[in-house]
């Protein structure tokens, strides 16, 4: 297959331009003094380049030598008067198109709703968006490394903020009051209690996840509004004893949450009006859809695991639904039917009950049950 020609920008033209004529120049100079001045190859390069850089510490002995020169200059403060245009047309477009795009990306946040934001872009937070990503859910992404974000986010298409994230602007920025949760995987657990204390303030159906390091922040930042506290260092922890004692549980882990297949657990929210609503799990015509129900969260927060096939779908339910991931979505797009994390679900309501925040040791990579 024939290569495609390589295009460059007009501005990447006009300096290749410049340093080729600079180029030209000096060598046209060498010749010149060696034609005008009768010097050696040396004296002559030593000549053009002095003349050229009007350092001025010698001169031509000759009347034609100074001629040339006269020239000579000139043409190099042509060269240098074009080399500095194509230099500033450089840095002024490339500071236009950053605002561009910049704008471009606040107009695209201000339009979202329903989506996630997640604050710091490091090891953590690239892997949660990663995931999002993966699941095509939207999500803003807010640090204070913009050339962290340019050079993770810019290639992918991912949408962030520029800025703290215990900021209230940097987060209405993010659209925090129209977003369903937050994600905080910030270095510090101080950092993070702020970043919860921020967006509680902000909006009290967030759901709200947050990373903490130490033990002793896990009650910090549950009484700081976060309806879900995750630590790396327990999961971990948790996780390897599991691979340890039942390596075949965590084979099924990985489908379940989608790391390996196309298959996902997800939480299934059930409305007043669904056609599910007082119907049986067997008479609910999901098991023929290849969707496994393995528990029901009630809307008082009871919880049946696993649910008898005689058990009743009821408005304000939460079906924990594995299955593939195309039949879920396809699922939440029916009358009645939503995916539990959008903002305006029952989950959301209850979060200020008892039992509906806690700290979540599984594997970060699954979906918390409850």
């Amino acid at each position: 297959m024939p290569k495609l020609p390589v295009r460059l920008s007009p501005t990447v033209r006009q300096l290749t331009a410049a340093a080729a004529m600079l180029v030209l120049l000096t060598a046209a100079g060498i010749v010149g003094f060696r034609v005008t001045e009768s010097s050696s190859w040396l004296d002559s390069a030593w000549l053009a380049v002095v003349t050229l850089t009007t350092l001025g510490a010698d001169s031509p002995s000759t009347a034609a030598g100074k001629l040339f020169a006269m020239g000579y200059l000139l043409c190099g403060l042509g060269v240098a008067s074009y080399s500095l245009f194509a230099l500033g047309q450089m840095v002024v477009s490339t500071e236009f198109r950053r605002m561009w795009e910049q704008r471009k990306m606040d107009e695209a946040i201000s339009g979202l709703s329903g989506h996630n934001v997640i604050c710091g872009l490091g090891r953590i937070g690239q892997g949660v968006c990663g995931y999002l990503s993966d699941r095509q859910r939207p999500f803003v992404v807010i640090d204070q490394d913009r050339e962290l974000l340019e050079r993770v986010c810019d290639g992918r298409g991912w949408l962030y903020v520029v800025g703290d994230a215990a900021d209230d602007a940097v987060l209405k920025k993010a659209g925090v009051d129209r977003a369903a949760s937050l994600n905080t995987a910030l270095p510090t657990d101080a950092e993070n209690i702020y970043v919860v204390l921020s967006a509680r303030g902000l909006s009290d159906r967030l759901q709200i996840v947050a990373r903490a390091t130490e033990e002793r922040a896990i009650g910090k930042l549950e009484r700081a509004g976060a309806d879900r506290v995750v630590s790396p260092l327990a999961s971990g922890a948790v996780k390897m004893a599991r691979v340890m004692l039942n390596p075949h549980v965590e084979d099924f882990l990985a489908i379940a949450d989608g790391r390996e297949s196309d298959l996902e657990l997800a939480d299934v929210q059930i409305a007043e009006g669904s056609a599910l609503c007082g119907k049986t799990l067997k008479d609910s015509g999901l098991s023929g859809k290849g969707l496994m129900i393995v528990g029901i969260r009630r809307g008082d927060g009871k919880r049946i695991m696993p649910p008898a096939p005689d058990a009743v779908i009821q408005a304000g339910d939460c079906l924990f639904t594995f299955g593939k991931r195309e039949t879920i979505a396809a699922l939440t797009h029916e009358d009645g039917v939503r995916d539990a994390s959008h903002p305006d679900a029952v989950v959301h309501a209850l979060r200020g009950k008892e039992g509906t925040r806690g700290h979540d040791s599984t594997s970060p990579g699954s979906r918390a049950s409850g």
